[in-house]
């Protein structure tokens, strides 16, 4: 049984580094799109995580998923699982 088939009910998303906060730890930026509920406009909703780079192979603009976790610090309740794409 392979990690994320035994945690299946943990949320995973998918974003963008911002920033590099210091050893082992990155920022991700998650936007979303919804439509406003009265107007029908198109809204876009950022969320700001921080999340656990263990190995350090995120950098500043790379695309990547990040896992729900245990808290690992007063903001991390994150951690990175994979670079989908790095930056250009």
């Amino acid at each position: 049984m392979s990690d994320t088939e035994a945690r299946n009910s943990r949320k995973v998303r998918v974003g963008v580094v911002t920033s590099i906060s210091g050893a082992k730890s990155i920022t991700v930026k998650i936007d979303n799109r919804k439509r406003h509920p009265k107007y029908g406009k198109m809204i876009t909703v950022t969320k700001k995580l921080h999340a656990h780079d263990e190995n350090e192979v995120a950098h500043v603009g790379d695309t990547v998923k990040v896992m729900e976790t245990r808290p690992l610090s007063k903001t991390k309740r994150w951690r990175l699982v994979e670079v989908v794409e790095a930056a250009k």
